[in-house]
């Protein structure tokens, strides 16, 4: 057996991959741990309509009935919204295990790179990436995202890392990793709720096109994925000073319950949304469907610059 045999992908996604349509592969944990139903579902819908409102086809990608599916029908969309917390969150350290199992699970950015690589997708959005968690110099707690930008040839656009975490270590990190971060229209590395963070991206790119130049040629070099940071439209950004005392009352009563390791996150956003009374959930949705325009945008002028490639190579026919 191979890879494959383990992706149940979609007749939708399967067409258009193989008729050179461009793809926007999307995660479920931010569905399954993100946000409460029926706004975790209204927001999987809307993200999906957007990313075809630009242009791509959406490929919502998840574990289910012993598979990595590759774009989820309605009704499993229903099933994961539904679902929440009882689903399990996969990250590549699970994925054999869940798969072995039958359980149902909303796979992170590590996993959903993993499964959009194997299909063929090369633009993925998201809310926010996992990253180097506060305090990690004594509990180790780094994101398996991180190293999977490095080795995985998938584009992933993002509003920045989370806010929960420590960002200067996890740009360190990528750094080392030799993962570039591309600032969309912006110099400062954005922080999930808040457009900037005070740290400054590798390179900044001011459209899809010039995005989509430097991805393919990191492709094409045979290098890791890409970091494409989208800051969260002005209109929806939460105060950044606000914020970070949110996020220590609740970093405080994850330490007093014991909450550690993958639990974490999920924790610590269910905490802030009930500290900021919906705030945050409001600005989460708002710049992950901002970041589905752009990857669509991204795939359509990267499908444009391989269909460009594909007629400088083709050999012109003798007279």
């Amino acid at each position: 057996m191979s890879v494959k045999d383990h992706l149940s992908i979609s007749s939708e996604v399967r067409k258009a991959l193989a008729g050179g349509r461009p793809v926007v592969a999307l995660e479920s944990t931010i569905i399954t741990h993100g946000m409460p139903y029926p706004q975790n579902l209204e927001m999987a819908q809307r993200v999906e309509a957007i990313v075809r409102r630009n242009g791509a086809v959406p490929a919502t990608i998840a574990i289910m009935d012993g598979k990595l599916k590759v774009g989820v029908k309605a009704e499993d969309l229903e099933r994961l919204a539904r679902g929440g917390g009882k689903a399990a969150k996969a990250s590549r350290r699970d994925v054999a295990a869940l798969l072995v199992s039958g359980a149902m699970a909303g796979t992170t950015v590590a996993t959903t790179m993993m499964a959009a690589a194997w299909a063929g997708i090369r633009v993925f959005a998201t809310g926010g990436i996992g990253g180097v968690h506060r305090g990690a110099e004594t509990t180790f707690d780094i994101s398996a995202d991180l190293e999977e930008l490095s080795r995985t040839q998938v584009a992933v656009i993002c509003a920045g890392a989370k806010s929960i975490l420590d960002i200067p270590k996890t740009l360190e990190t990528l750094e080392t990793h030799g993962v570039p971060v591309l600032g969309y229209k912006t110099d400062d590395f954005p922080a999930f709720w808040a457009r900037q963070s005070g740290q400054k991206v590798d390179h900044r790119v001011e459209s899809a096109k010039e995005a989509a130049r430097v991805i393919a040629l990191q492709f094409e070099l045979g290098m890791g994925g890409v970091l494409v940071a989208n800051p969260i439209p002005e209109s929806h950004a939460v105060d950044a000073r606000a914020m970070e005392a949110w996020i220590e009352e609740a970093l405080k009563g994850a330490e007093a319950e014991g909450v550690s390791r993958k639990d974490l996150t999920p924790f610590l956003l269910k905490r802030i949304v009930e500290l900021t009374e919906g705030k945050s959930l409001i600005a989460n949705i708002a710049l992950v469907e901002n970041n589905a325009a752009v990857a669509a945008e991204i795939a359509v002028a990267m499908r444009k610059i391989s269909k460009l490639g594909a007629r400088k190579a083709k050999p012109k026919a003798k007279a």
